[in-house]
C-alpha cells in the first residue's frame, strides 16, 4: 500500500515537485512548486491513478460520479475511474467539462457521464491553493441540482485562503463537503531530511502563509 512518503517521492523522481523560487498564481512567493502538468509519460499517470483511487477507495465516500475540470482534471478523472475498477472493483461513472461549449454534435459542455438532479458528485483535482478553481467546478454544477460531496486533491498546499484558516477549510465550511488530499505542504516539509537546505525555506514560508 502507497505511502504518502511514496507519493512525494514519485512527485520528485517526476519532477512535479520542485524547489527553489516561484510565484503562485496568489502572487506568493513560493520556496516550492507543484506542476501537476509534468506528468507526461504512460508510467507516470498510471503510478498516479493509484495514488488517487487508493485515496478514494479508502476515504469511503459514496457518489454517484466522479467530476474532473478542465483541463488538468480531464486525464486525472479519467484514470482514477480506470484504476478504482482494475484495484478495487468500484465501478463508478465519470464526466468533464469543455472550456468552451459545443454548438454542434451533442452539444453542451459535458462530457461522458450526464449528471441527474439528486446526484452525488465528488472533485477530483491536481492541486489546491486558493480554491478558486473548485470554486468554479461548483458553480458549475449546482445549477445542475447536484450534490458536491467530496473532492480529491493530489496536494494541499495548507496556506490560508480569505481569512485565517486554509483554502480546503474554507471549502469544507462553505459548501459543506468532505476534503481530501493525498499529501500536504506540512507532509512535504516532514519528508526533508534536516540537512536539506530546502527545509528552512518551507518552514518560513508556512510560518508565514500556513493556515
Amino acid at each position: 500500500m502507497a505511502t504518502k512518503s511514496d507519493f512525494i517521492a514519485f512527485m520528485r523522481d517526476a519532477d512535479v515537485l520542485r524547489f527553489g523560487e516561484f510565484v503562485t498564481k496568489s502572487g506568493r512567493q513560493s520556496p516550492y512548486f507543484v506542476n501537476t502538468g509534468l506528468y507526461r509519460t504512460g508510467a507516470h499517470i498510471s503510478k498516479l491513478a493509484e495514488h488517487y483511487a487508493q485515496l478514494v477507495a479508502e476515504s469511503g465516500e459514496k457518489f454517484d460520479a466522479l467530476f474532473g475540470p478542465a483541463y488538468k482534471g480531464i486525464p486525472l478523472v479519467a484514470v482514477t475511474a480506470a484504476e478504482l475498477y482494475r484495484a478495487h472493483g468500484i465501478d463508478t461513472p465519470y464526466f468533464f467539462n469543455r472550456k468552451e461549449t459545443k454548438d454542434h454534435g451533442e452539444g453542451g459542455n459535458l462530457v461522458g457521464y450526464a449528471p441527474k438532479s439528486g446526484d452525488r458528485v465528488a472533485i477530483i483535482e491536481d492541486v489546491v491553493t486558493a480554491g478558486t478553481a473548485v470554486r468554479e467546478s461548483i458553480d458549475l454544477l449546482t445549477p445542475l441540482g447536484v450534490t458536491i460531496t467530496a473532492l480529491f486533491v493530489s496536494v494541499d498546499r495548507a496556506e490560508r485562503g480569505t481569512g485565517a484558516v486554509s483554502a480546503l477549510q474554507e471549502l469544507r465550511d462553505t459548501y459543506n463537503i468532505s476534503v481530501y488530499p493525498i499529501v500536504t505542504a506540512r507532509d512535504i516539509l516532514e519528508n526533508l531530511e534536516e540537512s536539506d537546505r530546502h527545509r528552512a525555506a518551507m518552514e518560513r514560508y508556512l510560518a508565514e502563509y500556513g493556515a
